[in-house]
């Protein structure tokens, strides 16, 4: 195995899953360089070295690879064309060009669910010009933003023609809307030598800014959906040939069907759980994937529920965690906070993990401290 120090390994993006990348790799001894726009971001203190750069942009990107052995990134809207460029010198990038491709265009990402023969649901795609009657004709449907949407933002609900007024005048995708009974998503991950791991399914429920506000795992699916979702998401990141790690977000309808909504090419808010829940935390396996380690065991240590923190509608300004001391008293309660100053309406500030033997018990005290933090700005 060769030893950490022996590789630079850069990554583009720094905020808070850089940042719990690093925390794992420090157990490696593997020197971890960040650029981001911003110097204070959540992995700016933590890294080997920090570089302010914009990471959409081509010459950033190409300029902070240069002296880098690997580089992978912490979210997908990256300058594509740049990494493709430090490919061709002989740097490793993952999860590869190509892929990053594919996947930071919803578009191209549908598309090659169909091309794959991958499960998925219908779509069409939009653009500013996208005559209303077309649209009116459609309705219900999701509107998803083809490139740069996150956390939410991006994607809007139509259900009804007043709901017309929120489509977005830009390239988009317009998908049915699927009548499901859950929602799951399936971390899996790959190295060079196409060995694949996969964790135990997550479920996860949203609030009404479209963000993850509560998952647990394992999910409460049968056997069979379990065996067909892991089967599903090894077949995905297989058909991409991805190396790294990929968040498989699922539909399971009620006739037992499991659609593929999206994917994520990098550690995910679903797989925040596995560092207290698995014997290999989702970051280690990211780690590992890219450096073509063996991959680790994904076995469950205990179940687990996960809440995000997320900041409070109407506080903006410095962070305040109100309530941080009465949920660490709670059996079984992991606090992540990301370094994050200051807090505005549903910024993700941290998370806290619930994890204990018994998944009723960590979902109940979940449920308690939901109610008893709060991440407001100070007064």
């Amino acid at each position: 195995m060769v030893t950490g120090k022996a590789h630079r390994l850069g990554i583009l993006g720094g905020g808070q899953l850089g940042r719990m990348f690093i925390q794992a790799a420090i157990n490696y001894d593997i020197h971890v360089h960040i650029m981001d726009n911003g110097l204070n971001t959540p992995s700016s203190a933590i890294s080997n070295t920090y570089t302010e750069g914009d990471i959409t942009n081509y010459d950033d990107v190409l300029n902070f690879g240069k002296d880098k052995d690997i580089i992978t990134v912490e979210i997908e809207n990256v300058n594509v064309e740049a990494l493709k460029q430090l490919a061709i010198e002989g740097k490793k990038i993952f999860p590869q060009p190509v892929v990053l491709e594919i996947i930071k265009d919803k578009g191209l990402q549908k598309q090659f669910y169909i091309e794959n023969n991958i499960p998925t649901s219908n779509f069409s795609l939009t653009n500013a010009e996208t005559d209303k009657n077309e649209l009116l004709q459609k309705i219900p449907f999701v509107h998803k933003l083809r490139t740069g949407g996150y956390d939410g933002k991006g994607v809007e609900i139509i259900r009804k023609p007043e709901d017309l007024k929120n489509t977005f005048k830009a390239p988009a995708i317009l998908e049915e809307l699927v009548p499901f009974e859950k929602e799951i998503s399936i971390i899996v991950a790959r190295n060079e030598q196409g060995e694949t791991a996969v964790y135990q399914s997550v479920e996860c429920e949203f609030n009404d800014a479209n963000l993850v506000s509560f998952l647990f795992s394992p999910a409460a699916v049968s056997a069979e959906i379990e065996q067909k979702a892991t089967t599903l998401a090894i077949e995905v990141i297989n058909k991409f040939k991805m190396v790294g790690i990929l968040a498989v977000e699922m539909f399971l309808t009620p006739s037992g069907e499991l659609l593929v909504n999206e994917v994520a090419p990098r550690p995910h808010n679903s797989g925040h759980h596995t560092i207290e829940c698995n014997i290999t935390s989702q970051f280690e396996q990211h780690l590992r994937s890219i450096m073509n380690f063996p991959l680790g065991c994904t076995d469950m240590v205990r179940s687990g529920a996960m809440i995000n923190l997320i900041g409070e509608i109407g506080h903006t300004g410095k962070v305040r965690y109100d309530g941080l001391t009465e949920i660490i008293r709670r059996k079984g309660v992991h606090v992540h906070l990301y370094g994050k100053e200051e807090t505005k309406a549903n910024r993700k500030m941290g998370h806290v993990t619930v994890a204990l033997s018994e998944l009723s018990e960590a979902k109940k005290v979940a449920t308690e401290i939901k109610d008893l933090i709060r991440v407001i700005s100070e007064s």
